[in-house]
């Protein structure tokens, strides 16, 4: 063997990538388990892998590498609270892009330096974290990081906004009304939503306007029951989205993106279990709804939700991933539902299925997405 052969190379050492999950929103539980898979799935021998918990409260912590304990079992939702090595340690990121080191800081002791970062996973679901508030710090840091961008991220967590850019698109969007905070502090507000929302007729949805996982999410049969599932969605955010129910088949799409462009996946069904009126938080994590994958779609209409899928991908500028979410009526157009910037990646969800069936496996996603933001710089691009 040469001397060259052996010399060490420091450009050959593993990327080091931090995975950052839980959060402050009400899909603390969601972002977990999504950590937990990734953690199962990433390749060792690619990747050295520093897993950071933010609790509850915002505190960000050191957590165990133990992906068993993360998951949803027999309907026991998982804490970053339960799988952190230190009770009152406190784990920074960088604050300038001249420095990638992560420090950890721990009551009477010197703040422990725990080495750079190459790029950071964020796993985050739901408000702090995937609309765009850690996209913004991770490019006030420049410190690479998977998915999409402050813009992209924000906008599409924010169903009006998402909406809004959807139809300037010519892409079908459904019927809907925004309650915002001032609009339910008087009874004279009160009783102008009440009149909004009669006007869509029934059944409604009302939805937190900011929040994903069917969290918070009420179908109204009757609007007699409207003022307390408003109450309910603003439990998770002031403001909300009163949407028209539709009557149609719920199929879903991921776009990744590759080297020459955002491609989609074979699109999924989602078959909502007996007992359920949609697809809401038990259905979709704790009760046995469901995912028919490929969708039961004609080679056309297969053709026809992709293009949508990557149409609404570039719409918001989207980078790296995305998950769309349409209904297919019952007269044969399309109308989009949502458009999700960090999609699941449980072991039961869909996204990372439909890639699985379109013949990219869960640890080569994982890769294509790592290696997708090594590539690219932050900041303007």
């Amino acid at each position: 063997m040469s001397i060259e052969q052996s010399s060490p190379n420091p450009s050959a050492r593993k990327p080091r990538v931090a995975l950052v999950f839980g959060g402050r929103s009400s899909e603390h539980a969601i972002s977990v388990s999504t950590a937990g898979s990734v953690l199962t799935s990433i390749d060792r021998d690619r990747y050295d892998v520093l897993p950071i918990g933010i609790t509850h409260e915002g505190r960000w912590a050191l957590v165990s590498d133990e992906p068993a304990r993360m998951a949803i079992t027999d309907g026991k939702l998982p804490d970053v609270a339960n799988v952190a090595e230190a009770v009152d340690g406190q784990v920074a990121l960088p604050v300038s892009p001249g420095s990638r080191e992560v420090v950890l800081s721990e009551p009477g002791s010197a703040p422990k330096a725990l080495g750079d970062v190459d790029v950071v996973f964020p796993l985050l679901h739901g408000p702090w974290g995937e609309d765009g508030t850690l996209q913004g710090l991770l490019e006030l840091s420049g410190v690479p990081y998977v998915g999409n961008g402050v813009l992209a991220s924000a906008a599409g967590m924010d169903k009006e906004f998402a909406k809004r850019i959807l139809a300037s698109h010519g892409l079908g969007v459904g019927h809907y009304t925004i309650v915002r905070p001032r609009d339910w502090e008087t009874e004279q507000g009160r009783a102008d939503v009440r009149e909004r929302a009669a006007a869509l007729g029934l059944p409604l949805f009302v939805k937190p306007c900011r929040a994903g996982s069917s969290i918070g999410i009420t179908k109204v049969k009757d609007l007699a029951e409207l003022d307390a599932a408003i109450e309910e969605a603003r439990r998770h955010d002031p403001k909300l989205i009163i949407e028209a129910g539709v009557s149609g088949r719920e199929i879903e799409c991921g776009v990744l993106e590759f080297e020459d462009g955002p491609r989609a996946s074979v699109p999924a069904e989602v078959l909502v279990g007996e007992g359920f009126d949609f697809y809401d938080f038990e259905a979709k994590y704790i009760d046995s709804s469901e995912v028919r994958i490929p969708a039961a779609l004609t080679a056309e209409e297969t053709a026809e939700i992709q293009r949508q899928a990557v149409a609404a991908f570039e719409a918001f500028g989207c980078e790296g991933l995305a998950r769309v979410d349409f209904f297919l009526l019952e007269d044969g157009t399309w109308m989009i539902n949502e458009i999700n910037t960090m999609p699941g990646f449980t072991p039961i969800s869909a996204y990372p299925k439909m890639w699985e069936a379109s013949g990219v496996s869960y640890p080569e996603l994982i890769d294509r997405l790592l290696q997708t933001a090594l590539r690219r710089s932050t900041g303007l691009r």
